[in-house]
């Protein structure tokens, strides 16, 4: 897996999402989670890579009363999270044991 911080998301991957606007998607996580993965590997597969977006996350970490660092840690676990392919719950509750 790669971990990319990118200032923001490109234009294609916010219009997909449907977002409103870059400020938006604070990560994103590209790929084949392993859940989903095949035994055998394809050839010429790009890793699977999580981004994330430095500009949206300093944005709403100015604009609420959490920590920069739980706001990484809560975009990381998210992301990270559909990679294992956890649910909702399985990543709420491994925020609370890190948290």
């Amino acid at each position: 897996m790669v971990l990319r911080i990118e200032d923001f998301p490109a234009d294609d991957v916010v219009k997909d999402l449907k977002a409103e606007s870059p400020f938006d998607l604070l990560g994103l996580f590209q790929g084949i989670g392993l859940a989903h993965d095949q035994a055998v590997p394809e050839t010429g597969r790009l890793p699977n890579t999580v981004f994330l977006y430095r500009r949206p996350i300093l944005d709403y970490w100015a604009e609420n009363e959490e920590t920069l660092g739980a706001i990484v840690t809560h975009v990381l676990v998210h992301e990270i999270g559909h990679h294992f392919g956890l649910s909702d719950a399985d990543m709420e509750e491994i925020e609370k044991r890190i948290g």
